[in-house]
């Protein structure tokens, strides 16, 4: 192939496609988990955290509740992923090798946000959300006590989440979304001294943690008696008045080596003892594998 400016945009034409084609393919349960937050600077401080709007009889004048100043930053980040063209495989017009890789960029970019929301979910067990506690802990401070959503344990770690409202244990913070590039002038250093075309794609986000009551996170064997008493601790969930919040545990989150217990839980028909399974449906499955 003739190596000009031509026909070097039509490849990138055609690493783009094959890019997109990929990207739009899958289909992400990040947001299952996490509320999507645009953001437009370089870090986004969520003040709102800690505030459950309810509703109240309406007696006298309106009870207006403030938004608490709680702090809690998340730093959007830089990602990439970038692969190399040699100048001898244009030249040869054998670039149809790269494709494969080029794809595989697009699918991965697309599993990015699901890497980054679901990678979090172990941390919450030794990080700090907007109250100053881990996200899952034993002492969240509400009202004049403390609340517990986290179950304990040494063993690996599963999840329990309302999945059904707008608002999201998680956050996925959102600067500027997946964008596939190129550095392949004849006067970019990378061609001009190594004969290397450059392809790739950036973006910049972040996740972090939003409302704990929305989670419970434990480390005790998957069975049916933690399974209940961390679905029972989450509809107790009480506000600062102590009036219940609602919790609805909808999601049960598992890497893949507990989907066995998983979905003998929440799948099977009667427990082992041939007695009738009573948490048959009762939350939906995902498994992840970014849970590590």
């Amino acid at each position: 192939m003739i190596i000009n400016q031509a026909n070097l945009g039509a490849i990138y034409k055609g690493f783009r496609t094959i890019f997109n084609q990929a990207f739009e393919g899958v289909q992400s349960d990040a947001e299952r988990v996490a509320m999507s937050v645009p953001s437009s600077v370089r870090e986004e401080t969520y003040g709102w955290l800690g505030t459950f709007p309810k509703m109240r009889e309406w007696i006298g004048d309106r009870h207006i509740k403030n938004l608490e100043a709680h702090g809690y930053t998340i730093k959007n980040k830089d990602w990439e992923s970038s692969v190399s063209v040699d100048r001898n495989d244009i030249d040869d017009d054998n670039y149809g090798v790269y494709n494969p890789v080029v794809s595989e960029m697009g699918r991965s970019s697309a599993a990015h946000y699901e890497e980054l929301v679901y990678g979090l979910l172990p941390l919450g067990f030794s990080t700090l959300c907007y109250d100053g506690q881990y996200f899952f802990d034993t002492d969240h401070p509400v009202g004049n006590g403390e609340v517990s959503n986290s179950g304990g344990g040494s063993g690996t770690s599963w999840y329990l989440i309302d999945a059904t409202r707008a608002i999201k244990p998680l956050i996925l913070q959102k600067r500027k979304p997946a964008e596939f590039v190129s550095l392949d002038k004849p006067t970019d250093e990378n061609v001009f001294m190594r004969k290397k075309y450059i392809y790739g794609v950036d973006c910049r986000d972040n996740a972090g943690f939003g409302l704990w009551q929305l989670a419970y996170g434990s480390k005790q064997t998957l069975s049916a008696a933690n399974y209940e008493a961390a679905r029972a601790a989450m509809m107790s969930f009480k506000d600062d008045e102590g009036k219940p919040l609602g919790v609805k545990p909808s999601l049960l989150v598992v890497p893949p080596s507990l989907e066995g217990k998983a979905r003998e839980i929440l799948l099977n028909e009667r427990n082992a003892d041939g007695s009738t399974n009573t948490w048959r449906n009762t939350a939906e499955l995902l498994v992840t594998p970014w849970l590590g």
